[in-house]
């Protein structure tokens, strides 16, 4: 390590001696330059900098042996010299702020010769300057110009924009002219429609009225017919068949049949009939789905739609009903859907959309109103039959005065019993006392009521005695659990009392006079007329036989007390030994008068 040590002291000796003069004083001179040149840039910096890089890369260099020290030494030593000499420059001009630089800081001369630079530098400035002005008013003139070739282009879109909007108005005041010569010339051909459409009604009329005459004809021959070219052929072959139990050939004629797009009724529900044994009433909806969709008879949609399910049937049927409201024949069919053969036991809901739907479909027979919906009469005339013999048994189910609720209040020493009667077995039973307020169920009894199969509602209240005249609401469900109701019912307590003592007082009058009661000798009581006496307003009385021209003076009725015998009263009068009879008539206190009846002595 010594010997290399020396080694390398030695050369740096030499390398010294032959070139650190010049490296020296080139350095210096790269060092004043770079001051001189400061107000231009920071060059004593870059010197340095760069100095200080070639340095160490020659250091490395020569570390790794890449280039001979003997060689390389030279070089290291000038930019080591350049660096330090550079970086010492730019150091002073740190401390001392001199942005002219040390040098011109201590040189007069050196000043000026930069001031000449710098007004080369100001100069050129002055013409970048310039230029850059320019520049901006060259952008400037260019954003004008820009600026005028839009509006231009808007002025133009905008006097196109007012050109097509003449036109279009120009268009608009065309169409309108035409609109209303249009308007004119649709009145005139929705008359001819209308009058068109008149004539072809009185057409198919005419034409199921052909075809039921041939039908009938047929009928009459009997057998099928062997070529079948016209409706009512195919309709009597259809029947034929179906009687003789050949269905293959029956559906094929009723297929031919609804292929004329007739708009009768009758041909299609015998078919509807044939296909729900044949296929079940999936297998009818899918055929008449099928036949519907390319027919224009409404009667074929009517019997597609009567292959629904129940809920599903009755909502379809309303919907056609609502758009073809003259259809008379859907009437009948709706009336079946809430009849008693279809239902089993029926509502009074039920009974009255029966009734309603048969009564309108009746009222079209007037001036042949039905004849054009079925080409075999006398299924029309089982359908009017069997419609007045249910209007008949249905009676005045339309009344709603006849079927409401009736209440019923008896009056005891603790208050007052309501009794409800309703119209129609009910499931359920709920009443409310004033104009307002929540419902109160009656409950349920401890047994099944036989027509609905289920626990009988409690047909009866309580309300205390000092309940004031109002109104009672009743509502209930009937066994399909449709709610009806509610009814108002007027409760007045005074007027109930009283017709509730009457009631009492005609149902037992042969417990009005008592002769002899309790072994009493030549007594008449009359206890049970005391009893119920706010219900009289006076009691006439006549002795074997004689004119009623005796009184029997009752004391007034308490209202709160309405049954208690006054304490000082007496319930019963002497007679004589040969009074064998006594006739008694009551005057009630709504002006109306019993019976005079007659009591024996025994």
């Amino acid at each position: 390590m010594s010997e290399i040590a020396r080694g390398t002291t030695s050369l740096l000796r030499a390398s010294l001696s032959r070139t650190g003069k010049w490296a020296a004083s080139f350095a210096f001179i790269s060092g004043a330059v770079g001051d001189v040149l400061n107000p231009l840039g920071p060059f004593a910096a870059y010197i340095a900098l760069g100095a200080a890089v070639a340095a160490l890369i020659i250091a490395v260099a020569m570390v790794l042996r890449l280039v001979l020290a003997a060689k390389a030494m030279p070089a290291l030593i000038f930019a080591t010299s350049a660096a330090a000499i550079a970086g010492g420059v730019y150091g002073i001009q740190q401390q001392t702020n001199s942005q002219n630089g040390v040098v011109a800081s201590l040189v007069p001369a050196v000043a000026e010769l930069q001031q000449s630079l710098g007004i080369v530098s100001q100069k050129v400035a002055k013409v970048e300057k310039t230029v850059t002005e320019t520049q901006k008013i060259v952008e400037a003139v260019k954003k004008s110009t820009d600026t005028v070739a839009k509006t231009t282009e808007e002025i133009a879109q905008t006097q196109t924009k007012q050109t097509a909007q003449g036109a279009e108005t120009q268009k608009t005041v065309e169409a309108v002219k035409q609109t209303t010569d249009n308007l004119a010339a649709g009145q005139e051909q929705q008359q001819a429609q209308v009058e068109k459409l008149q004539a072809t009604t009185e057409q198919v009329a005419a034409s199921i009225d052909t075809i039921a005459k041939g039908f009938a004809q047929l009928s009459a021959q009997g057998g099928a017919i062997a070529d079948p070219n016209r409706p009512d052929e195919f309709y009597h072959n259809a029947r034929v068949y179906e009687l003789a139990g050949d269905m293959l050939n029956a559906r094929r004629s009723y297929l031919a049949f609804a292929g004329f797009d007739v708009d009768a009724v009758d041909p299609y529900t015998r078919f509807a009939t044939l296909l729900r044994v044949q296929d079940g009433k999936a297998g009818a909806r899918e055929v008449f789905g099928s036949l519907a969709e390319k027919a224009k008879a409404p009667s074929l949609r009517l019997v597609h739609l009567l292959q629904f399910d129940d809920a599903q049937r009755v909502d379809k049927l309303n919907a056609f009903i609502a758009a073809n409201p003259d259809y008379a024949p859907a009437y009948f069919l709706l009336a079946q859907e809430f009849s008693e053969d279809r239902l089993g036991s029926q509502t009074l809901a039920d009974k009255r959309s029966e009734a309603q739907a048969l009564a309108k479909f009746v009222s079209y027979e007037k001036g042949g109103g039905l004849l054009r919906y079925f080409v075999d009469q006398t299924q029309l005339a089982d359908w009017l039959d069997r419609s007045r013999t249910r209007l008949a048994a249905l009676g005045d189910v339309l009344d709603p005065s006849r079927f409401v609720p009736t209440l019923t209040p008896m009056r005891s020493n603790a208050g007052w019993s309501m009794t409800i009667s309703l119209p129609e077995p009910a499931t359920a039973i709920s009443w409310r006392l004033g104009d307002s307020g929540p419902f109160t169920d009656t409950g349920l009894m401890a047994m099944n009521d036989q027509r609905t199969g289920k626990p009988m509602p409690n047909p009866s209240f309580e309300l205390p005695d000092s309940t004031a005249a109002a109104i009672i609401a009743i509502k209930y469900l009937d066994i399909r659990g449709r709610e009806t109701g509610p009814f108002d019912i007027r409760f007045d307590p005074d007027s109930a009392l009283q017709q509730g003592n009457k009631q009492i007082l005609d149902q037992f009058w042969t417990s009005w006079i008592a002769f002899d009661a309790g072994g009493n000798r030549g007594l008449v009581y009359f206890t049970q007329m005391l009893s119920f006496r706010c219900a009289i307003k006076a009691v006439h009385y006549g002795l074997n036989g004689t004119a009623l021209d005796k009184e029997i003076k009752m004391p007034p009725c308490d209202a709160k007390d309405p049954y208690a015998i006054p304490s000082d009263y007496q319930p019963y009068f002497k007679v004589k030994d040969d009074v064998k009879s006594m006739a008694v008539q009551v005057t009630y206190t709504d002006g109306t008068k019993s019976p005079v009846r007659e009591y024996k002595r025994q």
